[in-house]
């Protein structure tokens, strides 16, 4: 078992400000967030990343998200946000526990910054790759 701070929040160990639990899910407000509102949704089992948690908690993850976001919405007044859920150090995650962040996109700045340099699929690479993933998911 993998111990972080998510862990030790989620124990009562170290104090948050709490918005939501349940059997399988955590969820409280960061304390560096990038604008008001700024909330974790954290599973309570220990899987450093979203390809190591088991399919109950993903799913019990998936049906409070939405329930989640609605709230901050209500609570901060801003009704634009990013969903964000980082795996591996290279990929930005800081903490290894899965966890997602709802981050209020207020028009003042504030909120998640992104850069996006999109690229270009080239058909015959997409009709490999697409093939490789479908494979490996049938196998699942």
């Amino acid at each position: 078992m993998i111990e972080t701070i998510f862990t030790r929040i989620i124990r009562g160990e170290i104090p948050s400000h709490k918005v939501y639990e349940d059997e399988r899910v955590f969820a409280f407000l960061d304390i560096a967030p990038l604008s008001p509102g700024h909330t974790l949704v954290v599973p309570k089992e220990p899987a450093a990343t979203l390809d190591g948690l088991s399919d109950e908690s993903a799913a019990a993850v998936g049906r409070v998200l939405p329930r989640i976001a609605r709230a901050v919405i209500a609570a901060t007044g801003t009704p634009d946000y990013n969903i964000l859920q980082n795996n591996g150090a290279p990929a930005h995650q800081v903490v290894p526990h899965v966890h997602f962040h709802v981050i209020p996109k207020p028009g003042d700045g504030r909120g998640l910054g992104i850069g996006w340099p999109g690229g270009r699929l080239d058909a015959e690479d997409g009709k490999r790759l697409a093939a490789a993933i479908a494979a490996r998911l049938a196998k699942d």
